[in-house]
């Protein structure tokens, strides 16, 4: 397996609230990979970011032996460190003012045994190109989303919808949070792609898999994406991981 990390803070923005999360040993029986977009006040995003990155990566890490060692289900676990990052973020927030509804979108990946588990929360991405096709494998959490499904909008006005970036479910905002989980299959030559949406706001899906099929290297192809972003405009921090088997 390969992979490649990038996150600028963008062409407008001031400092970085994307925080994202790759292994150093990409050898190993499981992988996670994560990327958060933190929003609030004065660096809270930035803070609900990494606090959600690391609350992630230490549940899973502590528990992971147990629950493969008991056969217990490696999704549930998932979706709990998930709901450990949102109880910790929540609470850190309640103890300092200037952290007042601070929060952060999840998008997650944990790779075990040629399965992917996926966890999300918010409008960061992942995304899988296979073969000649690209498929979004999460649902974003938003207000335009909303509007699609329900018939409102088409998919086409959705991407300059004025009300586009509004989130409807966050990391940290609420005590209690809905969590999406999947499972699906890693075959060969796959390649999957984690972001938020200072990327997905400026390139298209098309554009997203005529990259990662026109290069071999992973942190290229990661490094070119958030070139293209930023050359589009660049209003919001972009991050993209990309992963190879």
């Amino acid at each position: 397996m390969r992979v490649g990390a990038c996150t600028d803070k963008g062409t407008v923005r001031q400092i970085n609230e994307d925080c994202f999360y790759i292994p150093q040993d990409i050898s190993r029986d499981i992988s996670l990979f994560i990327v958060a977009d933190g929003m609030g006040g004065h660096k809270a995003g930035e803070v609900a970011s990494k606090d959600a990155v690391n609350a992630v990566v230490k549940h899973i890490t502590n528990n992971f032996e147990s629950y493969v060692n008991e056969n217990g289900n490696l999704l549930n676990l998932f979706k709990e460190s998930i709901l450990w990052a949102n109880h910790a973020i929540f609470e850190k927030s309640l103890t300092d003012a200037s952290l007042d509804g601070m929060g952060t979108t999840l998008a997650a990946v944990l790779i075990h045994n040629n399965k992917l588990y996926i966890g999300h929360v918010g409008d960061s991405r992942v995304y899988a190109v296979r073969r000649n096709n690209i498929y979004q494998l999460t649902r974003d959490h938003s207000y335009v989303e909303h509007l699609v499904e329900n018939g409102t909008i088409t998919r086409d006005q959705a991407a300059n919808h004025p009300q586009r970036n509004i989130i409807t479910r966050a990391l940290g905002c609420e005590e209690i949070v809905e969590i999406d989980v999947s499972i699906r299959k890693f075959f060969d030559k796959d390649t999957f792609i984690i972001c938020s949406d200072g990327l997905t706001n400026y390139i298209s899906d098309n554009q997203i898999m005529d990259k990662v099929r026109s290069l071999d290297s992973c942190q290229q192809i990661a490094e070119d994406l958030v070139k293209m972003a930023n050359d589009a405009g660049g209003n919001d921090n972009i991050t993209v991981v990309i992963i190879k088997k």
